[in-house]
């Protein structure tokens, strides 16, 4: 069940248009928040997060997007 609903979460953000980190990094720190996620991503869950964030750090980094990105949990970006 909890693998249809990451399938089911990662194709809507597939289908979200894509942005670059910086663009969603909006208070300039290098860094994701869930609420910059969420601005971006509107259907990302806490749990999608999470599983992104798989240092545990509570915020998402530009390793983790591309680890995601391989991942298929979010779409490719290009910066």
């Amino acid at each position: 069940m909890t693998r249809f609903f990451m399938s089911a979460i990662a194709a809507t953000l597939l289908a979200t248009p894509v942005m670059a980190m910086t663009e969603i990094d909006t208070d300039g720190d290098g860094f994701l928040t869930l609420a910059e996620m969420q601005a971006a991503y509107p259907d990302m869950s806490e749990e999608m997060f999470t599983a992104i964030d798989t240092n545990g750090d509570g915020v998402v980094n530009a390793e983790e997007v591309s680890a995601a990105e391989d991942a298929s949990l979010l779409p490719k970006t290009d910066g």
